[in-house]
């Protein structure tokens, strides 16, 4: 947080601070009649339209660790994390409305970066933000968004749509973003360990060399920081698929991971899945990572979570057309429900799948 050039919020004051962090926001949407300065925002869109609106609440000390995540790739991330889902459903986001519970241990400069991040994210993908609300946190941060989309009537893509025989598709690689979590978590132990130590040893102020030393070196990693603290809805995914006339039976964003999000595809289709091991997408650092920490790749990719890559599925048909598109990986296909979920190994094995992927509500 902030420590010098200090702006307490108690300045501004609630409305105050919204107006500092929102004034110079121009409008892009023809479906925004009028955004942030009123009681509500005003919306108005094409009767040939679908409105998808999603929400998420995300918590410091659940969600994210301000320890080493950056105010400024904050509310980039918060804000890809919405958009994710509009892609998810075919649709493209057009608003967006951000609350935020804020601690005392904030300033105004504080939530310059953070919506300097959201911004940036926002205006990359042509989103308005249009409204929001903020108030006093006696446990931290806490982070709410609203994002407001359209999609075509008849191109608005559910989970239940799969059928027999559809092929199973991805975007990106897969796994990444949980590896610069697992990076990022270790560093932090050293760190913790290491200011523990100072204060057994009486060395309560560090120097600026020590401070140095202790920095941890990422070389030849950051790809796996990039994919944790700057992840990219798909966006560009969901134009290809329209450019070449692809309509998906079924789609869902991936953050929990890939095998609970297959299943969420499986179980409300009412059919099975057969995934393979060797074409599910991973990027070099992701398995160098994995090895380094002894874990096994194919299941970070499996359970990891957070890549916010487009899991979908096509007609069979679709085959010729879907392998022309750059960044799509086609993993399997759909079965008959009685066969169940299972990946099929390298070897030729075959597991049965399970939704083991990140569950902020399990204990």
């Amino acid at each position: 947080m902030q420590e010098t050039n200090r702006t307490e919020i108690s300045t501004l004051g609630e409305f105050g601070l919204i107006k500092h962090l929102t004034e110079t926001i121009q409008l892009k949407n023809d479906s925004t009649r009028y955004g942030v300065g009123d009681d509500c925002a005003v919306l108005q869109y094409p009767a040939d339209k679908q409105i998808l609106v999603t929400n998420d609440l995300l918590m410091e000390g659940i969600h994210f660790d301000l320890t080493y995540v950056p105010l400024k790739h904050l509310g980039y991330k918060a804000a890809m994390v919405n958009l994710s889902d509009i892609y998810a459903m075919n649709g493209m986001p057009r608003q967006m409305v951000v609350s935020l519970a804020l601690g005392k241990r904030f300033c105004v400069e504080d939530m310059e970066e953070f919506y300097a991040g959201l911004r940036m994210a926002c205006d990359a993908h042509g989103v308005d933000i249009v409204g929001g609300d903020t108030t006093p946190s006696l446990t931290g941060l806490a982070i709410s968004i609203t994002c407001i989309g359209e999609a075509d009537k008849d191109k608005v893509t559910y989970r239940n749509g799969a059928k027999e025989t559809d092929l199973i598709c991805v975007s990106g690689d897969l796994g990444a973003a949980y590896m610069g979590l697992q990076l990022l978590e270790r560093e932090k132990t050293v760190f913790e360990q290491q200011r523990r130590e100072n204060r057994r040893t009486g060395n309560h102020t560090e120097s600026e060399e020590e401070l140095r030393l202790a920095q941890p070196d990422f070389s030849g990693k950051e790809y796996l920081l990039e994919r944790q603290l700057k992840p990219e809805a798909r966006r560009d995914i969901i134009e290809a698929l329209a450019a070449a006339q692809i309509r998906p039976t079924s789609m869902i964003d991936i953050s929990d991971g890939l095998s609970s999000e297959l299943m969420h595809i499986c179980t409300q289709s009412g059919v099975g899945c057969r995934i393979y091991e060797e074409h599910i997408p991973l990027d070099y650092q992701t398995a160098v990572m994995a090895e380094e920490l002894n874990m096994n790749v194919t299941t970070c990719a499996l359970n990891g979570g957070e890549d916010y890559e487009l899991l979908f599925t096509v007609p069979i048909g679709d085959h010729e057309k879907i392998s022309h598109i750059q960044g799509v990986k086609l993993i399997g296909h759909i079965t008959k429900q009685e066969l169940g979920c299972a990946l099929i190994t390298r070897d030729g094995n075959e597991f049965e799948l399970k939704a083991q992927g990140w569950n902020p509500l399990k204990d």
